[in-house]
C-alpha cells in the first residue's frame, strides 16, 4: 500500500459474510480516493490486542461486527451514542486515541428517512420487536426523534425492562403474548430480531391491528423481502427493509476514515442486492 493511502477494515469472527468491503470499496472507487478496506477475522481472545495495534497494522479505523461490539466499547473511548446503546460498531484513531461510536442509530434513522420521508411526523407510538443491541439502537433513535411512547416487545420481559431502565419512561416493556394491544395505536413497527432471517425461525405475527398509515421496518436483509414486509405490503402499508440500514450505517465510518461523506445511491444498493442474490 502506498504511503498516502488510508486503510480501514471490518473485524469479526467470522467475518467472511460481511458486505462492508463491497460498500466501502464502491465509495473509494466512486470518489477517486486512494485507500483500501479489508476483512480481518479476529477471535474474541485476540480482539483487544488487535485494535490497540490498529495504527501499527496500517489502519486508521475499523468496523466491528459480531461478536466484538461490546468489547469494542470497553477498549476504546466511546461517544455518548455508543455508551447509550451499549455497543460500538465503528472505531477511529483521533490524535493517537482510539475512539468509538455506534452508527446503527444513523443507519436506522437514515434508512427510514430515505424510504418513508416524514415517517416521524406526528409519530406518537412505535413498537420495537426484540431487546438486543439492534433494539437499543432503534430505541435511541426513536427517542431522538421525540416519539412519545415506545413499546419494546420481547419474549423475555426482563430484557425489555432493561431497556426502560436504560432509556427512561417513554419505553414500555410489553409481553409478546399481548402484541396486538401494542400494535393497535402504533404508527411504526420495527423488527430488530433475527426471526425471519434466512436460516432462522420465521417471525409469526399478525400485523392486522396496525392502522392504515403505519410504517413497517424490518432490519433483516437476507432475504431482502421478508415475510413481515410482504405481509405489510399486502395490507397497503409503507415499508423499509434492512439493506437500507446496512448502507446508511456505513456512511459515518467512511467519513471519519477517508475525509468525505459518501452518498447512498441506487447504484450502490443494486450492487449489494446482486451480491446478496448470489449467496
Amino acid at each position: 500500500m502506498a504511503e498516502h493511502e488510508r486503510a480501514a477494515c471490518v473485524i469479526g469472527w467470522p467475518v467472511e459474510h460481511s458486505r462492508s468491503p463491497l460498500i466501502h470499496k464502491y465509495w473509494l472507487a466512486k470518489y477517486g480516493i486512494a485507500g483500501d478496506y479489508r476483512r480481518e477475522a479476529v477471535t474474541a481472545e485476540d480482539f483487544p490486542a488487535f485494535v490497540r495495534d490498529l495504527a501499527a497494522r496500517g489502519y486508521v479505523g475499523a468496523n466491528v461486527t459480531l461478536p466484538h461490539k461490546e468489547a469494542a466499547l470497553a477498549v476504546s473511548e466511546p461517544d455518548a451514542q455508543a455508551q447509550a446503546v451499549g455497543a460500538a460498531n465503528t472505531l477511529w484513531l483521533e490524535n493517537g486515541r482510539l475512539r468509538s461510536t455506534n452508527t446503527d442509530v444513523e443507519g436506522f434513522l437514515g434508512n427510514l428517512d430515505a424510504c418513508v420521508p416524514g415517517w416521524d411526523r406526528g409519530l406518537r407510538t412505535a413498537v420495537v420487536l426484540g431487546a438486543g443491541g439492534a433494539a437499543r439502537a432503534a430505541v435511541y433513535g426513536l427517542r431522538a426523534r421525540n416519539v412519545g411512547r415506545i413499546f419494546v416487545v420481547n419474549r423475555t420481559l426482563e430484557k425489555a425492562e432493561a431497556l426502560r431502565a436504560a432509556f427512561g419512561e417513554r419505553v414500555y416493556p410489553h409481553p409478546w403474548s399481548r402484541l396486538a394491544e401494542a400494535l393497535a395505536p402504533a404508527g411504526l413497527l420495527v423488527n430488530t430480531t433475527s426471526l425471519g432471517m434466512r436460516g432462522q425461525p420465521p417471525l409469526e405475527i399478525d400485523i392486522a391491528p396496525l392502522g392504515s398509515r403505519a410504517v413497517v421496518c424490518d432490519l433483516v436483509y437476507s432475504p431482502l423481502r421478508t415475510a413481515l414486509l410482504a405481509q405489510a405490503e399486502s395490507h397497503g402499508l409503507r415499508t423499509a427493509d434492512g439493506l437500507g440500514m446496512l448502507l446508511h450505517q456505513a456512511v459515518r465510518g467512511f467519513s471519519l476514515w477517508f475525509g468525505m461523506t459518501p452518498e447512498v445511491t441506487p447504484d450502490l444498493r443494486a450492487l449489494v442486492e446482486r451480491d446478496l442474490a448470489g449467496h
